[in-house]
C-alpha cells in the first residue's frame, strides 16, 4: 500500500518516529528509508558530538543536521523518505526547520507544540517540495492547525501524525490523562483517529486531495496497523521498537536499558518542556520525585520556555546521558509497550515483521 505525500511515494505505510537526543539520526533514519518507510532524524541537539558543541552549540547543531540528512539519504539509496522531527518548543526550532529544508529533507514533522508558522519557514528556506506535517493529539489540534495554515498560507498539512496517550517522549495530553493511560485506561486511539479524520475532511474537500494520517502511540504491530488502515489511517508511526535495532544511533547501553525494562518500569514524568512525558523509571527520575536531584548549574538554552532556575533537571543533559548509556543520570524516553521489547534485531527484520503481520491480518 503506497502512500502519496506531496508528490513523493512512500512504498510501505510505516513511519519511524523521531527520537532525541541522538537516538534517531542518520543510521536509523537511513535504514528505515532504505526499507521503503519514512525514516526520521531528530533535530534536538543533534550536534552534541561535534567538537565545538560546548562553545558553539547553535552552529554545531545546524552543521550536524545538514550532514546527517545527506548521510541518511545516501543510506536510503533512493528508497523511502527521509524526514526531520523538530520540536516547536526548542529554542532552535525555526533555524532547525530552515536548515533541514535547505539540506533537502523530504519532510519536516513538528511536535511539542503546534507549528503555526511552519509553511512560512518553508517559504523562507525556498523549499516548496518538502512535505510539512504537524503532530496532533486529536481532532481539536488538527482542526486548529488546518484553519491557521489555510487562512495564512493557503495550504494544508501534507500529512498528519496523530500521537495518542500511549506514545513515548513528550505527550500532548494532560498529566492526568497520561497517568490514566499508563494505568491501563487510555483514550482509544481509534476514537482519536475518527476525530482527526472528521476535522480534516473539510480541508481535503477544499483542496481536492488527501491528507494522510499516521497513527502513533501504542501501535504494537501489523495487526494494529491493519485495523487503523481499515478505519481510514494511511499507516502508523513506530518508535520504541526501532531503538532495539543494530542501526539505531543510540549506544548499546541505551538499547540494553530498554531490553531489560519490564512493564512496571515505565512511568510518567514532568518534562521541563512543560508537558508530561513517558520514560523508564531511571535513578534520575527517582531523584527528581524525591527532591534529591541537584540544582542545574549550567543552561544550554535548548528550550524556549525553560527556566533553568526552577526546572527539576536539565533535559538536554539528561537525554545526552541516556543516549550514551548513563543509567544513573539519563532520561530514557519510551512508549507504553516498551516492556514488551526484549530482542535486539535489525531495521529490516522489524519492518518485515510489521508488514507480514499487516498483510496476514484477518
Amino acid at each position: 500500500m503506497a502512500v502519496n505525500i506531496r508528490g513523493k511515494t512512500l512504498d510501505v505505510p510505516i513511519v519511524q518516529g523521531g527520537m532525541g537526543i541522538g537516538v534517531s539520526l542518520e543510521k536509523l533514519a537511513g535504514a528505515v528509508a532504505a526499507a521503503g518507510g519514512m525514516g526520521t532524524l531528530s533535530a534536538a541537539f543533534c550536534g552534541f558530538r561535534e567538537p565545538d558543541f560546548q562553545t558553539n552549540s547553535r552552529e554545531a547543531n545546524l552543521r550536524a543536521l545538514a550532514r546527517q540528512i545527506g548521510k541518511a539519504k545516501e543510506l536510503a539509496k533512493g528508497a523511502g523518505l527521509v524526514a526531520v522531527n523538530v520540536m516547536v518548543a526548542a529554542a532552535q526550532y525555526a533555524d532547525s526547520v530552515r536548515a533541514a529544508l535547505r539540506a533537502g529533507t523530504d519532510a519536516v514533522v513538528c511536535g511539542a507544540g503546534l507549528p503555526k508558522d511552519l509553511p512560512g519557514l518553508a517559504e523562507e528556506a525556498g523549499n516548496d517540495t518538502a512535505a510539512l506535517a504537524p503532530v496532533v493529539s486529536g481532532g481539536r489540534s488538527a482542526a486548529l492547525i488546518c484553519k491557521l495554515w489555510d487562512r495564512r498560507y493557503r495550504r494544508t498539512p501534507d500529512f498528519v501524525v496523530l500521537e495518542g496517550p500511549l506514545a513515548g517522549g513528550h505527550l500532548g495530553f494532560s498529566p492526568q490523562e497520561a497517568r490514566e493511560a499508563q494505568a491501563g485506561r487510555p483514550r482509544p486511539l481509534s476514537a482519536l483517529l475518527e476525530e482527526v479524520l472528521e476535522a480534516l475532511a473539510p480541508f481535503r474537500e477544499k483542496y481536492g486531495r488527501d491528507i494522510p494520517v499516521f497513527v502513533a502511540g501504542g501501535v504494537k504491530g501489523g495487526t494494529d496497523l491493519r485495523r487503523y488502515i481499515d478505519q481510514g489511517a494511511a499507516g502508523a508511526q513506530f518508535a520504541t521498537r526501532f531503538i532495539a535495532t543494530e542501526e539505531c544511533d543510540a549506544s548499546s547501553g541505551y538499547k540494553q536499558a530498554l531490553l531489560d525494562a519490564k512493564p512496571g518500569d515505565i512511568t510518567i514524568v514532568q518534562s521541563p518542556v512543560g508537558m508530561p512525558g513517558r520514560a523508564l523509571n531511571s535513578p534520575l527520575i527517582q531523584r527528581v520525585e524525591e527532591g534529591a536531584q541537584p540544582k542545574i548549574s549550567h543552561c544550554d538554552r535548548c528550550l524556549a520556555a525553560c527556566d533553568w532556575r526552577t526546572a527539576p533537571y536539565c533535559i538536554s543533559r539528561a537525554l545526552i546521558a541516556a543516549v550514551e548509556g548513563d543509567w544513573e543520570n539519563g532520561l530514557f524516553f519510551c512508549g507504553a509497550n516498551a516492556g514488551e521489547v526484549n530482542t535486539l534485531s535489525s531495521v529490516r527484520e522489524q519492518m518485515d515483521q510489521i508488514l507480514s503481520e499487516w498483510r496476514n491480518a484477518p
